[in-house]
């Protein structure tokens, strides 16, 4: 193996102050639109880049973004938290209508049609959860249904619970966790031809409404 004992290259070259070197045929140049500012430990690139790779970077700052075409996934892990600052509007290629949008000057969410959770429960001894929405009460005979805590539940919570039996010869009753009330009492009763209800969480109740 051959062996130096010192070696000397010329860095002289033409091109912009500060600007990362390159190869051009046989010259070494930089070009202005290209540079690396040491003091400030910053690269600046005037143009376009096209990377085949990962970034990866402690945050990412975007001044304004025209299109951003391609499919986009956030988030990883269930503790990732994304928070958007501004209204959002959500909808189809080429159209104006949205079919999700949510306007930070009117405070106000607007959507089009949706579906909620649904729930089917025949029997006795089983309790709501935040997930439910619709809750469908089936069989034909007396049936308890408890209420999850409302606590739990947290603030402005809503649930709907609907008697889908065509004849029920019993009641259906919900009771409400241990310490709190539904309309102010214990439980609260269903019957009559298919009754519904609809309920809301103040956060340590719930009410009927």
């Amino acid at each position: 193996m051959a062996q130096f004992g010192w070696a000397y290259v010329n860095c002289s070259s033409d091109g912009a102050d500060k600007g990362i070197r390159y190869i051009s045929g046989s010259a070494v140049t930089a070009s202005s639109t290209f540079i690396y500012d040491v003091d400030n430990a910053k690269v600046t690139l005037d143009g376009d880049i096209e990377i085949n790779g990962a970034i990866t970077a402690s945050f990412f700052v975007v001044d304004q973004t025209e299109v951003l075409s391609g499919s986009s996934i956030f988030g990883n892990t269930d503790d990732d938290t994304h928070q958007f600052t501004g209204s959002i509007y959500v909808g189809t290629s080429g159209s104006s209508d949205s079919i999700f949008s949510v306007s930070t000057s009117t405070n106000q969410t607007v959507l089009n049609g949706y579906r909620v959770a649904y729930r089917s429960v025949t029997g006795s001894g089983l309790t709501s959860s935040n997930p439910d929405h619709i809750i469908g009460i089936g069989g034909t005979s007396d049936l308890e249904f408890r209420i999850h805590s409302a606590s739990v539940a947290g603030v402005g919570a809503m649930i709907v619970i609907k008697d889908e039996a065509v004849t029920r010869t019993g009641t259906i009753t919900l009771s409400a966790s241990s310490g709190e009330n539904i309309e102010n009492g214990p439980y609260y009763e269903l019957s009559g031809s298919s009754p519904a209800i609809s309920l809301y969480s103040n956060g340590s109740n719930w009410f009927v409404f």
